[in-house]
């Protein structure tokens, strides 16, 4: 079974709430198991639309990923999130298929 991932690109309009979903976020990622792979780091956009934070956040699977978004205790922090920032979120199913060069 695939990985999933949430994608998430955030423009911050108040920090300090920012912050408390921050740190409000760990304990509702790790029951579903998730694990943050990019977290706000440099990067470049060189196509499209950017905002100021980029996050990717692994799950174990697609139900998992979906179930920690829908979930009653990551329910308050989409309301937090949503009072200090714009995000954008893609929940995605990872691919286990043929890279390049594997023929």
């Amino acid at each position: 079974m695939p990985k999933a991932y949430w994608i998430a690109r955030v423009d911050v309009s108040d920090p300090e709430p920012y912050k408390l979903y921050v740190q409000r976020n760990d304990a509702v990622f790790a029951k579903f198991g998730g694990r943050f792979l990019v977290r706000a780091g440099q990067f470049e956009n060189p196509e499209g639309t950017a905002r100021g934070r980029n996050v990717v956040i692994e799950f174990p699977s697609y139900q998992a990923a979906l179930d920690c978004y829908r979930s009653p205790e990551y329910a308050p922090q989409i309301e937090l999130r949503q009072s200090c920032a714009t995000a954008d979120i893609v929940i995605v199913e990872g691919y286990d298929g043929p890279q390049p060069g594997q023929g």
